[in-house]
């Protein structure tokens, strides 16, 4: 299988730099709509003679219908397993012949299929008459259907028993009620789907309206226009889906669920912010000190370094579509379980109270900023930062305005920022496992 699902995305990757100009200059990216209403965004690059090409649609798992949790993994899954009049055998010896790499993923807002191919005429039109095809015509065979449901079947259940896998259900499930987000994919609603159900969940959402073509690489703003039309114009055009905001937030409290691990893996926190929010900037500056510094963060000075609690402890927003959750995670001995979250929570409500120090929040920004330059040094990098901002609706500048936006970040915009987007009041806390260090602990007692 060439196309790969998980069930989130990567948090927005805060990249730039390489291929369109000097420091801190963000690529050009040029945008436009297809005939049947596709929103494209293109960058012209000829460092090297490749082409990246990336079609997201608003097909991710909040759009499964309730009750059919899993039926947008499974299609995406199986866009590569039969198209046209090609069967899966015949697409994976085209791609070979071409020389290109067909891939994706899919997550909770998103599902992405992705084309890396030479800029050569024919072998990049070969490769995008294939991605085409396989986009716009899936056929979902009946066994190739069947093997991809009995493999996710197997992970579901093998997942089940799984410490982390359950803290990653049960959180979600506690931290958006009622909401597309807190509903995951069960051995029941993936047993239940059938072939009609990933047919009708691809018509309905592989569409123009929710349709975003990006583009990277050596081609002509005139080449591009040809590709992002070919690899559209058979998708119904659609309707663009409602922007819905979640506004319900869970109350504190904190579910221990049993498992015979000896660590207890915990997850502690609340519906966030979406992507676009304005506190961004000072919540990502503000996370770096808390806990997205790794062993510069305050959290794993206070819970590793002081008291031996964790190997490791982090904290992140995750800004999605509709507001995606802010976490805070770790893993310790089951028996030390109430002490670990006591210093976390500790940790947490000094930070709300008075926000960084001075010393930290210049760390913070210094390191965002001076790491910013390294980390898009490829066509595919571009092509996801390109990807994240016209699927989200970020400014077209945004990349070009980051390095700024973060060194006017202040102490007080962090802890006013935390303080409207966290709130003890409504901290979900799930603690999964810990009960076999717990039950050991008096034997080991008894031997001393």
């Amino acid at each position: 299988m060439m196309i790969s699902v998980s069930r989130f995305g990567a948090a927005l990757a805060l990249t730039l730099f390489g291929l369109c100009g000097g420091a801190h200059a963000g690529p050009a990216i040029q945008t436009w709509s297809t005939p049947n209403g596709a929103r494209v965004f293109y960058v012209e690059s000829h460092a090297l003679p490749l082409v990246d090409v990336q079609v997201d649609f608003r097909a991710g798992g909040a759009e499964s219908p309730a009750g059919k949790t899993g039926v947008a993994g499974l299609t995406h899954a199986l866009l590569d397993n039969g198209a046209g009049d090609l069967d899966e055998e015949a697409i994976a010896n085209r791609i070979a012949d071409l020389g290109a790499q067909m891939g994706g993923s899919a997550d909770m807002d998103r599902a992405s299929i992705t084309l890396r191919t030479l800029s050569s005429a024919a072998e990049r039109d070969g490769a995008v008459d294939l991605l085409a095809t396989v986009i716009q015509h899936p056929t979902f065979p009946a066994a190739s259907f069947e093997r991809e449901k009995a493999r996710t079947l197997a992970g579901l259940k093998e997942s089940d028993t799984q410490p982390d896998a359950i803290l990653s259900r049960r959180f979600a499930a506690a931290v958006f009620p009622g909401h597309p987000y807190g509903r995951l994919p069960t051995v029941d609603s993936v047993a239940a789907l059938n072939r009609d159900d990933l047919a009708a969940f691809h018509a309905r959402t592989y569409t123009a309206a929710r349709a975003v073509v990006s583009i990277v690489g050596d081609v002509s703003r005139a080449d591009a226009e040809a590709m992002a039309a070919k690899l559209t114009a058979d998708l119904p055009r659609g309707e663009a889906p409602a922007t819905s905001v979640n506004t319900v937030l869970p109350e504190a409290q904190t579910i221990r669920v049993a498992h015979p691990s000896a660590q207890a893996h915990i997850a502690i926190g609340q519906p966030g912010i979406r992507r676009g929010d304005p506190d961004f900037f000072p919540l990502l500056v503000g996370n770096y000190v808390l806990g997205g510094g790794g062993f510069v963060s305050r959290l794993t000075k206070e819970v590793r370094e002081k008291r031996g609690y964790a190997y490791s402890v982090f904290s992140y927003f995750m800004p999605q579509r509709d507001v995606g959750p802010f976490e805070i995670g770790l893993q310790t001995k089951g028996s030390q379980t109430d002490d670990a979250l006591q210093v976390v929570n500790a940790t947490l409500a000094e930070f709300l109270d008075k926000g960084p120090a001075g010393a930290e929040l210049q760390a913070a920004k210094d390191n965002l900023v001076n790491g910013f330059a390294l980390r898009l040094d490829s066509n595919r990098k571009v092509l996801e930062q390109v990807a994240v901002i016209g699927g989200f609706g970020l400014p077209l500048d945004y990349l070009d305005r980051f390095p700024d936006k973060v060194r006017a970040v202040t102490a007080a915009q962090v802890r006013d920022a935390f303080r409207r987007h966290v709130s003890p009041a409504h901290l979900v806390t799930v603690v999964v496992g810990g009960d076999g260090d717990k039950a050991a602990a008096p034997r080991a007692e008894v031997a001393r």
